[in-house]
């Protein structure tokens, strides 16, 4: 068959199969990845007590892996453009499953902290990858379905892993459940050996060392701030000197972006309001999303009494919506336009963080799984436009920095959730737990936590369970509040690139000051393709 005959049927069939094999092997390298932030939350019980690690050593064996994560993605997408983006996806695994390896043998909080940061840089490889592979492969007629795909995997993942590892540990100890990230790892590098296209775009791959170095060291310092922020307070000086530090240091980072012909992240970007809009959407959602996770986990297993198994049982109607809801936005959004359901998604998760927001003691699970639903099927909907319009704003030469924007908006999101949420959460338990009469010292440990309390005994276990309460009570309702927010910005950024969209389908420059240089040109392409569509 010569180049320019139309293909056979059987190629085409064959071609067909092969992008479903790449789908189901990038989504499982990118389940692999998203469900290790929070399958480790069920096992934290037992961590502390056969490596004695205190409550701040336990924080981080969790938190080291966002923060390493999160600060990585920029640079990591640059190097899948520049080597390859299977290349990126084969030694993120790599590293990923050696790190969870060496976790399965070592007995010590401070070696489990750093083997979880060295977890977080694989992550960091893998995550782009997965994405830009993927819309790097697929033909644009099949790329908002596959894109479904991943968001909902991308989504769902994180409850998938909370229940996986609770089903481990009935089984075994929490070594089982690094033990299972290895043979997820194992098994992406097979499919990805076999299956997955290289794919890449050296000459446009950015190789901006300082910018590079600027970004990890502004996320890593604002990330480190805020995950440490419940424990040392927000209004530290140490708080508030990470993060003004952070922010003036990306700061930088922009401005050092702005003056590079072939930048990591190219500021101007920003401009194309779908690409804004996708950007800060996806960060909100999640910033509610493992906010929530993060505030749920403890009431199912410390206020309801269920084990670790039966709570992450108990959120899987969340992620039972959220699968075919991702999977049914696209076809909503060729019927009805993009702003619709990607809006009515962000008001259908604000309404089911608004119902989870009203639990108590004596919630009946009826109203936890009405709750659940909503939150999952508003997810769903709004996650694929919004992973949809980030990368296809951008060029092929930019897919990967493209897909690290969208997980680093995740990461970001998530991390700022959960210390956000949780800093309201320990607020509120604190001023609502009253204990007349009980000595200094235990007082002091009942306040520290619901578990604490719980360990304590006696009548202050049904106190601290109804402080808990008005915890999440403010806690869920505040992300709720940002969810809202997320619907209002992302129709007021849809309704500009409507506006927009007549002038770039002229070829006018939206963007004043760059209509002229070649510096300008990437910022461009991207504004005109993405407004046009």
């Amino acid at each position: 068959m010569s180049a320019t005959a139309p293909p056979t049927a059987p190629a085409e069939a064959g071609r067909g199969i092969r992008h479903g094999a790449v789908l189901a092997v990038t989504c499982l390298a990118l389940a692999t990845v998203v469900s290790a932030m929070a399958s480790l939350n069920v096992a934290l019980p037992d961590i502390a007590r056969e490596t004695h690690a205190s409550q701040t050593q336990l924080s981080w064996i969790i938190d080291a892996y966002s923060l390493v994560f999160a600060s990585l993605l920029l640079p990591a997408g640059a190097l899948g453009d520049r080597f390859g983006r299977r290349r990126a996806l084969l030694a993120g695994l790599a590293v990923f499953g050696t790190g969870s390896l060496l976790a399965t043998l070592t007995a010590t909080p401070n070696a489990l902290i750093a083997l979880r940061a060295l977890l977080g840089v694989g992550a960091a490889l893998v995550m782009p990858a997965t994405l830009s592979t993927i819309t790097s492969t697929f033909p644009r007629a099949e790329r908002a379905r596959a894109v479904g795909v991943w968001a909902a995997v991308a989504g769902a993942s994180a409850v998938v892993g909370l229940l996986t590892s609770g089903l481990v540990l009935e089984l075994g100890s929490w070594r089982a459940v690094f033990l299972l990230n290895v043979v997820l790892a194992a098994g992406a590098v097979i499919g990805t050996l076999v299956f997955v296209p290289e794919s890449a775009e050296p000459g446009a791959a950015s190789r901006d060392t300082v910018g590079a170095v600027l970004a990890v060291a502004g996320l890593g310092v604002l990330v480190y701030s805020v995950i440490e922020a419940p424990t040392r307070g927000w209004g530290s000086p140490v708080t508030l000197g990470g993060i003004l530090l952070g922010l003036l240091v990306l700061a930088g980072f922009v401005r050092w972006e702005l003056t590079r012909r072939h930048p990591l992240l190219d500021p101007r970007l920003f401009a194309n309001p779908r690409f804004a809009a996708g950007s800060l959407s996806i960060s909100l959602q999640f910033f509610a999303f493992f906010g929530f996770v993060f505030v749920m986990m403890q009431y199912l297993q410390l206020v309801r009494g269920d084990s670790a198994l039966a709570a992450a049982v108990g959120v899987l109607p969340m992620a039972a919506a959220m699968a075919p809801s991702a999977r049914l936005s696209p076809r909503l959004t060729a019927r009805l336009g993009v702003r619709r359901p990607w809006v009515a998604g962000l008001l259908v998760a604000a309404a089911g963080l608004t119902v989870l927001a009203q639990l108590d003691r004596a919630t009946p699970y009826g109203l936890v799984a009405t709750g659940l639903v909503l939150l999952g099927a508003g997810m769903g909907l709004a996650m694929t436009p919004a992973t949809t319009e980030i990368t296809d704003a951008l060029p092929p030469a930019l897919q990967s920095v493209g897909s690290a924007m969208n997980d680093l908006a995740r990461e970001l999101g998530g991390a700022l959730g959960i210390a956000v949420l949780g800093s309201v959460l320990s607020a509120a338990y604190r001023s609502h737990l009253p204990l007349p009469g009980m000595p200094p010292q235990a007082a002091e440990a009942a306040r520290s936590s619901l578990a604490a309390a719980t360990a304590i005994g006696g009548p202050v276990v049904a106190r601290a369970q109804s402080a808990f309460a008005a915890g999440l009570h403010a806690a869920l309702l505040g992300a709720a509040g940002v969810a809202v927010a997320a619907a209002v910005a992302v129709a007021l950024l849809l309704r500009r690139a409507d506006a927009t969209a007549p002038a770039a389908e002229h070829g006018e420059d939206v963007l004043p000051g760059t209509g002229a240089g070649q510096d300008a040109e990437p910022a461009l392409t991207v504004i005109t393709g993405g407004a046009s569509r």
